[in-house]
C-alpha cells in the first residue's frame, strides 16, 4: 500500500514556524510581566504592552528614543518626577468594519508604560521630548559640572 506524501513538504520547516510563533506569544507575555530590574527602578504596574526603547549618551546628554507607531500625541505622556522618567500612552485599537475579517492580529494595543531612572548629573529642568514618524525622542541633557572633559597627561 503506497501513501501520497506532499511533494516538497518539510515538517521541520512547519515545526520551526510553529516554534517561531510560540516564542513570539511568550516573548510578548514577559514584556508584559511586571519586572525590577537589578539597579534599576522600573515601574511595577502591568500594561497592556511595552514600546521598544533604546538608551544613547553623549558628552552632552543622554537620549532615550522610544517606538510608540500609531500613537496620537495627544496619548502620550512624559512626566519626571522622584529620579524617574515615565513615558506612558495608550495605543488604540482599529475600528471594526464590516465586510472586513482580520486573519492575523500579532499587534498590541491598549495602555503602555515605561519608567526609567534619571542618571545623576542631568538637567531636568531642560528635559525636552518630541514626538514624530512614530518615535518618541526624550532628551535630557546634562549639566555642565556631568560633561566629560579631556585632560591631557604628560609623561615625564
Amino acid at each position: 500500500m503506497a501513501s501520497l506524501i506532499r511533494w516538497g513538504w518539510d515538517p521541520f520547516k512547519d515545526m520551526e514556524k510553529e516554534m517561531q510563533e510560540l516564542t513570539d506569544r511568550f516573548s510578548r507575555m514577559l514584556s508584559r510581566w511586571p519586572t525590577r530590574a537589578s539597579g534599576m527602578r522600573e515601574a511595577l504596574t502591568v500594561a497592556d504592552w511595552a514600546p521598544t526603547v533604546d538608551i544613547s549618551e553623549t558628552d552632552a546628554e543622554y537620549l532615550v528614543k522610544a517606538e510608540i507607531p500609531e500613537v496620537d500625541k495627544k496619548d502620550v505622556k512624559v512626566t519626571v518626577q522622584d529620579g524617574l522618567l515615565t513615558i506612558q500612552g495608550e495605543r488604540k485599537r482599529e475600528k471594526e468594519e464590516k465586510g472586513r475579517r482580520y486573519h492575523r492580529v500579532e499587534r498590541s494595543y491598549g495602555t503602555f508604560m515605561r519608567t526609567f531612572d534619571i542618571p545623576d548629573g542631568v538637567d531636568e529642568d531642560r528635559l525636552k521630548a518630541e514626538f514624530k514618524d512614530g518615535m518618541l525622542l526624550v532628551h535630557l541633557p546634562k549639566t555642565e559640572k556631568a560633561k566629560s572633559r579631556a585632560i591631557e597627561v604628560k609623561v615625564e
